[in-house]
């Protein structure tokens, strides 16, 4: 080095007027190049290297300045999804800052191995500015690019609400016959779009597929009940998804469930008997009431939804109200819903003599105290219900949750 530094001062004396043109022509590059350079004592500028060094006329160093380029660019409204990317040409990246204008907060990212790339590494928000700060260097030679982001503001957001809650299932589990459920609270336009984006994994692997129930609500099942023990994994990949019609995904989702042993109770209208299943064995017997031929119980598999200690029926609910001879209001107990047009299994004191023997009820299936107690304390969310015998029509399949009614070879095919 110090040969070398000794030969370029003697060429300097030689040749004072080329010494001169080389600095104009740096100086027009600098001045042609839209950043700055960062002062000597800058922190950043320590990482390039030694300055007088890298910048010696004849001492072999890089004279292009480093080129940065940020995307995305041009001023338009961005989806809240798309990563800000800034790249260094001819150098590296020092440091890349991202912030909200309106919120002063970063947003985080990563570089490359080589720091020629940085990408942010989450979502922006909707109807936001960010400013974007980047200086690179080549060896000295610093240069500070910036820029400003926006996105667009949605006319709605839709938000996917899960079914069961997951908090409500953490500690108990899923019974074998529940779906998963995403309602939407705005009317979903763009199902396929929306449909790709939701994944489910399960462990054990089962087979399993999305259906439509309505413009609001779509449901996922395994081609049958899940197995017992079964781990499921959803995912919902829907922040700043067009759902159609100005609707944009809210958020995204990620739920695991597991699913507890198979409880499964069969109502069978001939014998006016329920018979309890665990794990395929027989763990109680009880006589029951179904509904009364005017209002005759759903036949198929039902699927507990809901479970009260005590509960307020009302058919109008459901859009039966009085003068109409089948309309009812009543406090029952014990009772887990298995349909959402009221039908319920639950204890009724006041058909106790019918049960075994005749169906009385608007629907429900009746126990007794000592049965409707058991069942409640043995029987929960996602459990089954199938009904067989009642002279019913078939569970419909929007009728919460009708689901297991629907061919396998219908449901996957899909309604999206």
């Amino acid at each position: 080095m110090q040969d070398g530094s000794i030969r370029v001062r003697g060429r300097r004396r030689r040749r004072t007027a080329l010494g001169v043109i080389g600095l104009a022509v740096a100086a027009v590059v600098l001045a042609a190049c839209s950043s700055t350079p960062a002062p000597s004592n800058s922190a950043n500028t320590s990482r390039g290297g030694n300055n007088a060094g890298q910048l010696g006329g004849g001492g072999g160093g890089n004279t292009n300045p480093v080129s940065l380029a940020i995307t995305p660019s041009g001023g338009s409204q961005v989806n809240p999804t798309t990563p800000i990317v800034v790249k260094a040409t001819n150098g590296t990246l020092n440091t890349v800052t991202v912030t909200n204008t309106a919120k002063g907060s970063t947003v985080s990212g990563a570089f490359s191995a080589d720091k020629s790339t940085w990408t942010s590494s989450e979502d922006l928000g909707y109807g936001s500015t960010y400013s974007v700060n980047a200086v690179g260097s080549n060896g000295g030679k610093q240069v500070t690019q910036t820029a400003t982001v926006s996105t667009f503001k949605p006319a709605k957001v839709a938000y996917a609400n899960m079914i069961p809650a997951p908090a409500s299932v953490q500690s108990t589990g899923v019974g074998v016959g529940q779906p998963v459920t995403f309602s939407f609270d705005q009317p979903v336009t763009n199902k396929q779009a929306v449909q790709a984006a939701l994944t489910v994994t399960t462990s054990p692997n089962q087979p399993g597929a999305w259906y439509w129930i309505s413009s609001t609500q779509v449901d996922y099942r395994a081609q049958a009940y899940w197995q017992a023990g079964t781990t499921i994994n959803v995912t919902a990949k829907i922040y700043g998804l067009d759902m159609g019609n100005g609707v944009y995904g809210a958020e995204d989702r990620q739920v695991t469930y597991h699913v507890h042993d198979a409880l499964i109770a069969k109502a069978d209208g001939n014998s006016e008997q329920m018979q309890i299943f665990d794990n395929g064995n027989l763990i109680n017997t009880m006589p029951i009431s179904m509904g009364k031929d005017a209002t005759p119980t759903h036949i198929g598999p039902h699927v507990i939804s809901a479970k009260n200690q005590q509960v307020v029926m009302d058919s109008c609910s459901y859009h039966v109200c009085p003068p109409d001879p089948r309309a009812y209001k009543a406090t029952e107990f014990w009772a887990e819903r298995i349909s959402n047009d009221g039908e319920f299994v639950h204890e009724n004191p006041n058909s106790v003599g019918a049960q075994g023997h005749t169906n009385v009820s608007h629907g429900c299936i009746n126990l007794s105290e000592a049965n409707a107690t058991w069942f409640f304390n043995h029987m929960g969310i996602g459990d089954v219900v199938e009904v067989t015998n009642s002279g019913g029509p078939q569970l419909p399949v929007w009728d919460l949750y009708g689901d297991w009614e629907v061919p396998w070879s219908t449901w996957s095919a899909g309604n999206a």
